[in-house]
């Protein structure tokens, strides 16, 4: 039977069709990660066949009802516990984890003196600071700010905390850094900041791990220099997670895509995703990666400094998709002028009442 595969798009993901040789496998969605979510959520709405497709950590709770535990289907024991866990809701591995992303700094040092420790510094030295100006990496980005200068969106509980001092100055400190950027980057997601980075459009951008092999090959390695992620008022963070992989309720052949499933977790597939700068969860693959040079030494300890110390993500919640949904159109509205702050974190809070808080 011809396997049915729903994958996410652009660099990150185009080098694993390698790994589908020896398997009969259609293609059948390829997007950006917003728009594949809404694309299964309707083929699976509506009965139609998939057999693996491509998830996160953070988006697979809201997708339970249609996905396969995995817990006697997929051996995990080569991948990283962390990541493991961090695919894991109510004690059941729904997805298979294949990376995990944390973001770090990489700047321009051939056009900043001085490398900026804080957000603070990044507004105060009027740095072109690039981040993605709209979807979940916006809503990633006002998480930070709120997380790093001691605010929490959600309670131990799980309940909605937003509508804080500390949110609407992480919505003000947004705006300040946009409006030294390009005016087109509310437009951006995130393969549009690696670009902006790349061409000299930007000073200095949050990039993650998968970003590091376009840089070696732009011939900008020795300008464009990695630091840690700008700290808050109280610690350094940055939002992570783990891109993943599951089988849906519709697959129609479930020890082929469990062998697929296997192949695209195993040694091969970590091997392709470390060479390119990914952190892959498979353990072994993960140990054999050597620097290619200084840079990308330095690269590697900060990333994995930043998910020994800064991770931080979201708490599983199967409504998640509508709160990051109404979260990053508010902060949007704002960064185009069409919303103050205080009214942004107002909007979200309001919405996140209604989906979020606990019964």
């Amino acid at each position: 039977m011809t396997l049915r595969v729903a994958l996410i798009g652009g660099p990150m993901y185009d080098h694993l069709d390698a790994l589908f040789d020896g398997f009969d496998v259609e293609v059948v969605v390829r997007a950006d990660h917003p728009t594949l979510n809404r694309t299964i959520a309707a083929m699976l709405a509506a009965g139609e066949r998939i057999d693996v497709l491509s998830t996160h950590s953070k988006y697979a709770p809201s997708q339970v009802h249609w996905l396969t535990p995995l817990d006697d289907v997929i051996d995990v024991s080569a991948l990283a516990p962390l990541a493991v866990d961090l695919c894991r809701d109510g004690g059941v591995q729904w997805c298979a984890p294949r990376l995990i992303d944390v973001r770090i700094m990489w700047l321009r040092t051939d056009r900043v003196d001085t490398v900026p420790g804080t957000w603070a510094d990044v507004v105060d030295q009027g740095l072109s600071f690039g981040f993605p100006g709209r979807e979940s990496g916006l809503f990633g980005t006002f998480f930070e700010l709120v997380t790093g200068n001691g605010g929490r969106l959600f309670g131990t509980d799980g309940s909605p905390t937003i509508d804080t001092p500390e949110a609407v100055e992480a919505v003000a400190t947004l705006c300040r850094i946009a409006s030294k950027a390009p005016a087109d980057l509310p437009t951006w997601h995130y393969d549009q900041v690696d670009a902006a980075l790349l061409a000299g459009r930007i000073d200095a951008a949050g990039v993650w791990p998968g970003g590091w092999w376009p840089i070696l090959r732009s011939g900008l390695a020795g300008r464009l220099t990695p630091h840690p992620y700008p700290a808050g008022l109280q610690r350094r963070v940055s939002y992570s997670g783990c891109h993943a992989w599951a089988i849906p309720h519709t697959c129609g052949d479930i020890p082929g895509a469990t062998a697929l499933l296997q192949r695209l977790i195993g040694h091969e597939a970590g091997r392709l995703d470390a060479a390119g700068g990914n952190v892959c969860a498979h353990v072994g693959a993960f140990a054999e990666v050597e620097p290619v040079d200084d840079v990308d030494a330095r690269r590697l300890a900060i990333t994995m400094a930043t998910i020994e110390s800064a991770m931080i993500t979201y708490p599983p919640h199967p409504r998640f998709p509508e709160l990051e949904d109404a979260g990053w159109s508010a902060l949007h509205a704002a960064l185009r002028g069409a919303r103050g702050p205080t009214d942004a974190v107002r909007d979200i809070q309001s919405v996140a009442d209604r989906v979020m808080r606990p019964a």
